[in-house]
């Protein structure tokens, strides 16, 4: 193992910019805008309505970290009506495709638990 890999079960210590990232990327919010904008570029409603629950401010406040990360790009079309896509960096990609099996893992999660209670309710 290299001197720059964490040991597994080490806890990133208080402050390491790397527990701040994390703590960015992995929050109820920052995990459906990233998984969002895996498929393609959005606009500010089309991520509303991925995310859906989330309000303005909570999109607005979640896309200005991800972007002050590299993560996301905000794109500003010069056009009548204001026209702003968002996007994910090279980097936001490759965060996407680690997270996504973690998201699909726990639809399927759910999904068994749901379909359990269900069954259980109809005896």
């Amino acid at each position: 193992m290299s001197d720059d890999m964490i040991e597994l079960g080490e806890n990133l210590p208080k402050g390491c910019p790397a527990r701040r990232r994390l703590d960015h990327v992995t929050n109820k919010w920052g995990v459906l805008v990233i998984v969002a904008l895996a498929g393609d570029m959005l606009r500010w409603s089309g991520l509303l309505r991925a995310a859906n629950g989330i309000s303005e401010k909570m999109l607005a406040q979640t896309l200005k970290v991800l972007a002050d990360e590299g993560l996301v790009v905000r794109r500003a079309l010069e056009v009548v009506p204001p026209h702003v896509e968002y996007s994910l960096t090279p980097e936001g990609r490759e965060v996407a495709s680690l997270l996504i099996p973690l998201v699909e893992w726990a639809a399927r999660g759910s999904d068994l638990r749901h379909m359990s209670a269900l069954a259980a309710e109809q005896q």
